[in-house]
């Protein structure tokens, strides 16, 4: 057996799951792609995941027309971390969950999605695993196309406006100016929760408050 063996050429094609790190996670934002969307409550998914991309200095968002996502890729620790936009708008995002699942060999445990919840006050963040959609239909495309054994971290975006007639328009509207003044308090809480999961092994049960 020779000494030294040639080092392997990794390719920019390859998964990024034969690079030999410990583990990969994938974190989903959910949304819908397009500027009349920026800024509105059903998009606080997006805007949270942005967040931590920024905070970890992972890669530039590059779209992934065969994955139907935009996509943001880095190390953190030993941990290889996949963060995505799904662009199939909200209704289909297991569509681009069960494609990026299955390019880069990612078990149902190590997926963790972020969503708007319009049943949980605005200043708090609940995170579960699994569980129903709860009328969600982002949450609702994923158990249908995946499985509901993933990860959740769900902000609410809900106030004393909501009503059972308003509801679809309310979380498509942007958020008050009150409200927006605390976004940075809520992307900052997402922000470790996530890395508290990706050093820790499991994701935290609980309810957090994110305005003190």
């Amino acid at each position: 057996m020779a000494l030294f063996q040639k080092k392997p050429q990794l390719s920019d094609n390859l998964p990024l799951y034969s690079l030999g790190l410990n583990k990969t996670v994938l974190i989903v934002g959910l949304g819908n792609i397009g500027k009349e969307y920026q800024g509105t409550r059903h998009n606080i998914g997006f805007t949270a995941v942005e967040a931590f991309v920024n905070n970890q200095e992972l890669s530039s968002w590059i779209s992934k027309k065969d994955l139907k996502c935009v996509e943001s890729t880095g190390t953190i620790g030993s941990t290889r971390v996949i963060v995505a936009k799904p662009s199939t708008y909200m209704n289909n995002s297991g569509v681009a969950v069960q494609a990026i699942m299955h390019f880069y060999k990612i078990p149902i445990d190590r997926v963790i999605v972020i969503h708007d919840e319009l049943d949980i006050p605005f200043g708090q963040i609940r995170i579960r695993i699994g569980g129903s959609s709860a009328g969600h239909n982002g949450i609702k495309s994923i158990i249908q196309t995946v499985s509901e054994d993933f990860g959740r971290i769900r902000i609410g975006i809900g106030n004393s406006k909501i009503t059972p007639e308003n509801g679809a328009d309310f979380v498509l509207s942007k958020f008050t100016k009150k409200e927006s003044q605390e976004i940075s308090a809520l992307t900052k809480e997402v922000v470790a929760i996530l890395t508290e999961y990706i050093f820790g092994e499991k994701l935290p049960v609980e309810t957090r408050n994110f305005i003190i």
